[in-house]
């Protein structure tokens, strides 16, 4: 049977490696909103971007100017705060040293490419060095994920595969929760252009342009973009697809080590919920309130699933 501190170096291996291909693509998602965008956002999309990775009281600490720059470093190579992509790759790097015999070589290559990108760099550049730098931090989470699913389905495979779906459960959820509620600017309307090129931006945060436009033909609505990304499971970052796989992760986690019970019990009331979610009642009755429920549930599970594989 695995070491529990296996088990949550893997976990957590899983997580930040999510957390960092989210905050790059938060951050090139946020470029094009504010440089690309017929009508430039300036400081409330960088706000917002601030506001999804919960760095706000960070970043003001730090006295740096509300623009794209300082933020853009902020949250890519700037050291002194958890919330960056280089803290995220750097802490899962050291998860993946101690667990190094667990994983296949591709995916332990892929996690020290990642790390490599950011060796020796503290600035970020402009617009086009800044998209680049986020391109090649994407291409090689993809290349890890990629090898992670060539990896023997054990507990390995499982462990990480968990992390990752519990984080990306979280930051669906913050930002959906973020642009409903901060992202459109007073005087703006609704369905404006500012509001399409602010949904569309979420869209493109979790790679789902193509797959909306597959699924809704009546055009950009926030309630089609709410639904998609709640209440779809084809969409693997919506919350039910990521509620879903929970749930087979942890059957699968339970049948090999016997270890089951309360993570397993609230993963599967969680997708059960969802599954019977419609996007219109959730907004009738308040999308902000049903979102920092979520976010909470899905905290509690990843304190569940710690005391459940006992990770200490």
């Amino acid at each position: 049977m695995m070491l529990s501190r296996t088990g949550a170096s893997l976990y957590w291996l899983g997580r930040y490696l999510e957390r960092a291909d989210f905050i790059a693509r938060l951050i090139e998602a946020t470029v094009r909103l504010d440089v690309m965008s017929s009508r430039p956002a300036g400081e409330i999309a960088w706000s917002s971007a601030l506001a999804v990775t919960e760095t706000e009281e960070a970043f003001a600490a730090s006295g740096a100017a509300l623009r794209q720059t300082d933020v853009v470093r902020f949250l890519t190579v700037d050291t002194s705060h958890p919330g960056s992509v280089v803290r995220c790759l750097d802490r899962a790097r050291d998860n993946a040293k101690a667990v190094r015999t667990a994983l296949s070589r591709e995916a332990w290559t892929a996690i020290n490419r990642a790390w490599l990108v950011f060796e020796n760099r503290n600035q970020v550049g402009d617009t086009a060095q800044t998209l680049s730098l986020v391109e090649a931090v994407k291409n090689e989470t993809r290349g890890f994920e990629g090898a992670v699913h060539q990896m023997l389905r054990n507990q390995s495979h499982w462990f990480i595969r968990l992390g990752q779906a519990v984080e990306r459960a979280d930051n669906t959820a913050r930002l959906l929760d973020v642009k409903y509620h901060i992202l459109l600017p007073e005087g703006e309307a609704v369905g404006g252009v500012v509001d399409r090129d602010q949904w569309t931006t979420i869209l493109q945060t979790v790679s789902a342009v193509t797959a909306y436009r597959w699924l809704y033909s009546d055009g950009l609505t926030p309630a089609n973009v709410i639904d998609l990304l709640i209440a779809n499971r084809d969409l693997p970052r919506s919350l039910l697809a990521s509620a879903e796989t929970t749930v087979d992760l942890l059957g699968l986690l339970a049948e090999r080590t016997g270890a089951h019970g309360e993570a397993d019990r609230m993963a599967r009331m969680r997708a059960a919920r969802l599954g019977r979610t419609r996007s219109g009642e959730v907004i009738a009755s308040g999308l902000h309130q049903y979102l920092q429920a979520f976010i909470r549930e899905n905290g509690q599970l990843h304190e569940a699933i710690g005391r459940q594989f006992r990770f200490g």
